[in-house]
Formats: structure tokens, sequence, C-alpha cells
């Protein structure tokens, strides 16, 4: 019997928390996640003022967060963690540092009080700066910090594949990964954005993946075309989903999660359905005999 065989289900389809309306209840945003036939939610903390608020949720308002994924059954499994790009990691002022490094520390005590297993974080160093040795040697400094962090509350920080230099591949990521190596330090590719990279790089999305092997959390499955790293509907861009999910799956991944954007497009229940339906289609040919 092959890994993931015999258990029901092989994979679980997570769904990214800025694919339906902002007006939402995060209790109505569990509920059309599962009405669309995902398996969980994945929690964003961005860089705006009210998402950080959630970082200072306080026990009652987490009480009606539990019992509202007991009741609607389905839970928060991840937390996309982005405020990173407004408070990066890597900036020299002393005092951006101060304020990253708390997020990273709330939002570790977030995922504790959730029962969330992965911190998606962002590889920037630097994002509305320009990126410098320095930068680069903050980041480190600070990242050894985050990873311990992490270590101590028994939390994934995974990174993020981006759309800058700094680390838009598997094998960049990886290299932070081996240089603070940690059980709670890993990767967590964003497929679209490693599909563009590969085509700069001229090098194939699965060699790319695989150099992630034994350190890949759980993939996002975002859509892009050359140079377009957002809001591409599924079907409309270059990213093989089939193919990404049969590495995958070889390498042991069983998480995955759609990431797209709400634009205020009144079907967007209809485009939950359906974007849940085509990602399964993948993850299923993917995960079929034949693509073994």
């Amino acid at each position: 019997m092959k890994p993931g065989q015999g258990i029901s289900p092989p994979y679980l389809l997570g769904l990214y928390e800025k694919s339906m309306p902002g007006a939402l209840s995060l209790r109505q945003k569990l509920g059309e996640a599962k009405n669309a036939g995902f398996d969980y939610l994945e929690l964003s903390i961005d860089e705006t003022d009210e998402k950080l608020a959630r970082l200072s949720w306080k026990e009652d308002e987490l009480g009606i967060l539990r019992r509202s994924m007991a009741e609607e059954g389905v839970p928060i499994r991840s937390i996309c963690l982005s405020a990173h790009r407004r408070f990066p990691l890597g900036d020299p002022d002393s005092a951006v540092q101060r304020r990253s490094l708390k997020i990273m520390e709330d939002a570790i005590a977030l995922a504790v009080r959730l029962g969330v297993r992965i911190i998606q974080i962002a590889g920037y160093d630097v994002y509305y700066k320009p990126p410098d040795e320095q930068s680069r040697a903050v980041f480190a400094d600070n990242l050894e910090i985050c990873a311990s962090m992490a270590a101590r509350e028994g939390v994934i920080l995974a990174f993020e594949t981006m759309e800058t230099p700094f680390m838009d591949t598997v094998e960049k990521a990886m290299r932070w990964v081996r240089r603070f190596p940690s059980p709670y330090l890993q990767v967590y590719p964003d497929i679209g954005n490693i599909t563009n990279a590969a085509l700069l790089y001229g090098s194939p999305v699965s060699a790319d993946l695989e150099q992630g092997a034994g350190h890949i959390a759980a993939l996002h499955l975002k859509e892009t075309k050359p140079g377009v790293y957002r809001e591409v509907p599924y079907g409309a861009g270059h990213v093989d989903f089939t193919a990404a999910a049969k590495t995958a799956f070889r390498l042991g991944v069983r998480l995955f999660v759609g990431e797209f954007w709400y634009t205020g497009a009144e079907n967007w229940r209809e485009t939950l359905g359906e974007n849940s339906r085509f990602l399964r289609r993948a993850l299923d040919a993917g995960l079929s005999p034949g693509n073994s």
C-alpha cells in the first residue's frame, strides 16, 4: 500500500481566507469553505491594521472562533502571515525589527491557542525598501530568533516562495532552512510563483520542488502567467497543477491550499465551488496510479 492509501481522505484541500468577501465573519467564511468543498481554512494575518489586530484577540474572541470551527466542522489549519511585508525581519530600523519579532511571537501564540500547526512566512528580507547585504544579515539574525520561538512552541514556520529574487524558488528557501536546521523551519511553496521562476531560470518546476524533499509542509495552489503573479483564474495561466501534485505527493506532501482572491464579483460563491472542483481534479489526477 502506498503512503496515503487506506485513509480517508488521502490529502486535505484548504481555502485561503481572502478568496471571500472581507465583510463576512470568520464563522461565515468557515461555512462557505465547507459548502464549496474545502476541508479547512487558512487564516490571513496581513499587513493591514484590521488583520494585525487579530494578534491581540482576547480569550472570549478566541473561544467564539474555536466554537465556530467545531460547529461548522471546518478547522483553521494554517496561517498565512504576510504582515512582514510592512514590518520585515530584515529592516535596518531597529524599531521595525522589534515590531517584526513581536508579530512573529504573537502569531505563534495565536497558532498555539487555535491549534494551528503551520504558519506560512514570507520569503522577503525587506519588501518596500531596496534589499542589500545589511538587510540580508539582519534577516538572518532575526530568522534564527524566530526559529527558536517556533521550536519552543512546536509550531512550524514555513517559507513561501515569493515573486522577488530573494526567495522565488524552493532551492533558495532551502538555503535558509539548512542554515538554521530545525524541525520547525520548513518550506511552503507557491506553485504559481515557482512556475514563473522556472521560466526565468530555465529549470523544471518538478526539479525545484525536489530540492525541498523532506521539508515541504504544504503547497499553495495558485495560478500565474509569465510575469503575472496574482488574480489569474485557474486554467487561464500556465501552471501544470497535475504535474505539481504528482511531484508533491511523491515527496510526501498531503496539505494543499487554494490561493486566490475575492475581487468584488457577485458570483464569488460559484467561483469557490468551481475552483474547489478544478483543484481536486488536478490533485486526484496527480494521486492516481497512472501518475505514480
